[in-house]
């Protein structure tokens, strides 16, 4: 049985990591509500701009864009891998990152190479330590994201597709449920997909009305698409970002409580052994001292 010194220091200890915990699960909590009004705000203008975009692109039938055009043979994939930059928030990175190492071996397997790029710490680790190819990253975005940190690795993607290096391009992410439910999620953005799937899991096709359009493009079609498209995959790629930074907060939050909760239920344990092993002591002393006065 360990002395009482020892378990002292231990509950010292346990109550140190305590205080610690509790802390960082207020502050995820404070955060947490910013973080799910940023990513609600994103999810109405990135539909939006999906609608928009796919209105504009079908008017036209002179000119098709191709990230409306499915190449007939997929021999290299770009991949989009959004992790944290911080860790403590459960399971949220490994979710993520194990979905994407399944579709990884798919790919393997199917002779397709992958590039890839990585928004967050976590995944850019993981993605060095796997050996992939690492074409482009971005790490300490912080508690609010900012597009222009993110516009030069996505554009990395967008100009590989453009000049046929890559045939399709995908975006693997953390969607946000609720506080106690976060989703990983893996979904192909470029061909652009004629139905949107929103964060929720509901599955939407662009809201396109019937009958005839006639725009007048300028400067032309191809320009004016170009431009809208790029905008609404950065739109995308940012919309993602938010909505991992919403369900880390939220994670971060309940793995803390968890780890407050179980701290103290370690400390009431280490007290009730503490004062058993006191108890034990005391009773051992006083036997001494009862066997010594018998013996006098």
């Amino acid at each position: 049985m360990p002395s009482t010194k020892a378990i002292t220091t231990k509950i010292k200890s346990v109550q140190s990591t305590r205080k610690i915990t509790k802390a960082m699960e207020m502050v995820s909590a404070s955060k947490m509500k910013k973080a799910q009004d940023r990513m609600r705000a994103t999810r109405p203008y990135v539909e939006r701009t999906y609608n928009i975009v796919m209105h504009i692109a079908k008017a036209n039938s002179e000119y098709h864009h191709p990230f409306l055009q499915a190449r007939e043979a997929v021999k290299r994939v770009g991949a989009i891998v959004v992790t944290t930059d911080k860790g403590l928030c459960g399971g949220l990175n490994t979710n993520v990152l194990r979905l994407m190492l399944q579709q990884h071996k798919e790919w393997k397997a199917k002779g397709i190479e992958a590039d890839y790029v990585a928004i967050g710490g976590r995944g850019l680790g993981f993605l060095q330590r796997m050996g992939a190819n690492v074409v482009a990253s971005v790490v300490n975005l912080g508690d609010r994201p900012h597009l222009d940190k993110m516009v030069g690795p996505v554009k990395t993607l967008i100009d590989e597709y453009m000049a046929g290096k890559v045939d399709e391009v995908h975006i693997y992410f953390t969607t946000f449920i609720n506080t106690m439910r976060q989703e990983a999620r893996h979904g192909k953005i470029i061909p652009i997909p004629d139905q949107y799937q929103t964060p929720t899991g509901e599955v939407r096709t662009a809201e396109l009305s019937g009958g005839s359009w006639d725009y007048i493009y300028e400067p032309d079609a191809r320009t004016l698409l170009d431009g809208m498209f790029r905008r609404y995959i950065e739109a995308i790629v940012f919309q993602m970002v938010n909505e991992n930074m919403a369900s880390e907060q939220s994670a971060r939050m309940v793995a803390m409580k968890a780890a407050s909760d179980n701290a103290g239920k370690i400390i009431k344990e280490l007290q009730l052994i503490y004062n058993k092993t006191r108890q034990a002591a005391i009773t051992k002393e006083l036997s001494e001292i009862v066997g010594g006065a018998a013996a006098v």
